[in-house]
């Protein structure tokens, strides 16, 4: 059976515990499996597009970027799987207990921190949402950006701490940031308790995808996600693993929730129609 390479982006050192976990009990299933690491998310779709990898998983950005690379060259591409914990998700924009600012229309001549340029949570998306609710970045209210990690499109959630510290300094008047790291970052103490209120959230949005090639055999991408589905929290050969992944369960792939993050990239002109790299300050 021919061995499957996936194609996988160190954005942490865990990655790599990850995977290297993954691949020891693929292949304690029969499943010829390897993977590889990328520093960045652009060059890793691209060598999916090109065949030079089988699968990858991708952030929500990358997989954005791997449809329209993949259509533009002729090439099928498709969904495996996603983490139950990648479904339905929402962003928000706060601010400090103690501000005057009421609503979204209060922002106008504010400063809103964001995280890097290539974080879909939160800055591509909540910045959308703002556009959407009338308030457009750069015109009507100032972004302070924090660029941490860029091209690893937000997995690095340093640049989304450093907004929500940027907003308890005073620095900022309003944050933007994934539900999810509102709460991690009081639990952590980088927001204190009490210390902020939500002034807006998204609408829901999907986020990482494990995609198969052009070069993925089908039965062999069958059997990889039949495995992939098949895994059990209740296991714990594979507990530790999941658990550093985010996860509980594999879910089928869908590709409906990502209509946030498409209007952005079109708005913002992040990537071209044939995903080339167009956002003008962005270079991982």
């Amino acid at each position: 059976m021919t061995e499957l390479v996936l194609g996988a982006v160190a954005y942490d050192p865990k990655v790599v515990t990850i995977w290297s976990g993954f691949r020891a009990w693929l292949r304690d299933q029969g499943l010829p499996f390897d993977f590889v690491l990328y520093a960045h998310y652009e060059r890793q779709a691209e060598d999916l597009v090109d065949g030079r990898i089988d699968a990858a998983w991708d952030s929500p950005l990358a997989w954005l970027r791997t449809r329209r690379l993949a259509a533009a060259r002729g090439v099928e591409v498709r969904p495996l799987v996603m983490r139950d914990t990648d479904r339905d998700l929402t962003s928000v924009v706060v601010v400090r207990t103690d501000s005057t600012i009421r609503e979204p229309a209060d922002l106008k001549g504010k400063k809103v921190a964001v995280g890097a340029v290539d974080s879909p949570q939160s800055t591509l998306i909540p910045l959308q949402h703002l556009a959407d609710l009338g308030l457009v970045a750069g015109t009507d209210f100032e972004v302070l950006r924090h660029d941490t990690g860029v091209g690893l499109h937000g997995d690095h959630i340093g640049g989304e701490r450093d907004a929500a510290r940027a907003l308890m300094a005073g620095e900022a008047d309003a944050a933007c940031m994934i539900d999810s790291n509102h709460l991690l970052f009081g639990q952590e103490g980088t927001l204190p308790p009490g210390g902020t209120r939500l002034l807006s959230r998204t609408a829901p949005f999907d986020h990482c995808v494990l995609a198969a090639g052009p070069s993925l055999d089908p039965e062999l991408g069958d059997r990889f996600t039949e495995l992939l589905l098949s895994m059990s929290y209740s296991d714990p050969e594979v507990r530790h693993l999941l658990d550093l992944e985010g996860l509980t369960r594999w879910m089928p792939g869908r590709e409906t929730g990502f209509g946030p993050l498409t209007a952005a990239i079109d708005t913002t002109g992040f990537y071209d129609p044939q995903g080339r790299v167009t956002a003008a300050d962005y270079r991982p």
